[in-house]
């Protein structure tokens, strides 16, 4: 230890000063009198969890998923590939550092946050604390969950619940309290895309141009992340956003991303459509999470449902070109592609190291590329973003 510190003095000085606020009083200080109100989760195999309501008393239905991370929350909540989907969190604590304001950059995209809203359908934690901590927070996790109409469940035995999805895979489910009920219904009947596709096109424009028109990109948004815009955007490339099912083939464009989203890909099929006739127009394109899959599909592959995904900060993925390179990602799918599908002019780029599936495909000619993981991260790891510079070096190379 430096200057002869005490084990004592390190952890005192390394407290912060101050908490906040409290804006909730924590379930265990309350008086009987106001003691939260009990719910539950029942699995449609009819297994049952009961535990305490915080957030939104709402009655919801969806697929019952597990995450892994240990921190971002606002972020995993508001990424649009979780609509339709109750969401367990199997870090125990979660909580504890709150919720920052909602603020947009220069480009008017939220700050701390993926999207505008809670896509995911409610959440299911072990321990949920009222009492935060950090210097941008100004509200709870609860509180911000009551005013976006979510339904919250603490008090339940998450390493039981993701067990029992690790063995069955990943199941619906209904959270419910004693006076709202609702049924089981599957979300993965209808194309779930079409629901958090923005209506109209946009264009966001970077701020560094040097006077010359910025090289142009499509994305076609099935759902995007903010921060995939918000990296396109910082590697000066003007973002053309347009709705999952609009024909841009009729602009003038220099590449083409195509976003992550939710539900099953099979489903989008006015986007897959549009996919192809992109593909043979020949423009730079890159395909991340849903848009890996339906790249896929679009070039004559095949998906498929995984037993329980992958949602997590930490999946190693091996990068098939470079002997065998490894890099930690962030993840959030249910889908996959089906490796002995993949058309021969189609490579597999990247591998997972845990189970073996395709992680990234790219085209062994033509400047086609799609990763199931997440490159921009937020939350998670930056291995990958070097995808972006990649992507935008072949949109520059092909616009010359």
């Amino acid at each position: 230890m430096n200057g002869g510190e005490s084990v004592s003095e390190l952890q005192t000085t390394s407290l912060p000063r101050k908490l906040k606020k409290r804006s909730e009083t924590p379930f265990s200080e309350r008086p009987l009198s106001e003691k939260p109100q009990a719910i539950k989760l029942t699995l449609e195999d009819e297994t049952l969890f009961e535990g305490f309501l915080f957030g939104h008393s709402k009655a919801v239905s969806g697929e019952v998923v597990f995450n892994t991370g240990m921190v971002g929350y606002p972020e995993t909540l508001t990424d649009p590939s979780y609509h339709g989907q109750i969401l367990v969190f199997t870090y125990p604590l979660i909580g504890n550092y709150g919720v920052p304001p909602y603020k947009v950059d220069e480009f008017g995209l939220p700050l701390g946050f993926e999207s505008e809203k809670i896509q995911a359908a409610g959440i299911i934690v072990t321990e949920y604390t009222a009492a935060y901590s950090h210097q941008s927070a100004t509200r709870s996790l609860g509180e911000w969950l009551e005013s976006e109409g979510v339904p919250g469940i603490t008090g339940i035995d998450t390493r039981a619940l993701t067990k029992r999805l690790r063995s069955k895979g990943t199941m619906l489910g209904k959270i419910e309290t004693d006076t709202q009920k609702t049924e089981i219904v599957d979300p993965f009947t209808v194309n779930l895309v079409a629901n958090v596709s923005p209506r109209e096109m946009s264009v966001l424009t970077p701020t560094s141009t040097n006077g010359d028109r910025p090289l142009r990109v499509v994305l076609l948004d099935c759902g995007c992340k903010a921060n995939i815009k918000r990296s396109l955007l910082k590697r000066n490339l003007e973002v053309i956003v347009v709705p999952h099912d609009h024909y841009f083939l009729n602009m003038d464009f220099d590449g083409l991303l195509i976003s992550n989203g939710p539900g099953d890909p099979r489903l989008a099929v006015d986007t897959i459509k549009i996919i192809e006739h992109a593909l043979a127009v020949g423009k730079p394109t890159l395909g991340i999470c849903m848009g890996h899959q339906l790249l896929a599909i679009a070039a004559g592959g095949e998906t498929y449902k995984l037993k329980y995904g992958h949602r997590s900060q930490n999946q190693p993925c091996l990068l098939t070109d470079s002997g065998g390179r490894c890099m930690i990602t962030s993840q959030n799918h249910g889908y996959a592609v089906r490796k002995e599908k993949l058309p021969r002019d189609w490579q597999v780029w990247f591998e997972n190291a845990n189970d073996g599936t395709v992680e990234g495909i790219r085209h062994k000619s033509k400047p086609f590329l799609g990763v199931q993981f997440h490159p921009e991260a937020s939350p998670g790891p930056l291995d990958t973003a070097w995808i972006f510079d990649e992507f935008a070096e072949l949109v520059r190379e092909c616009a010359r």
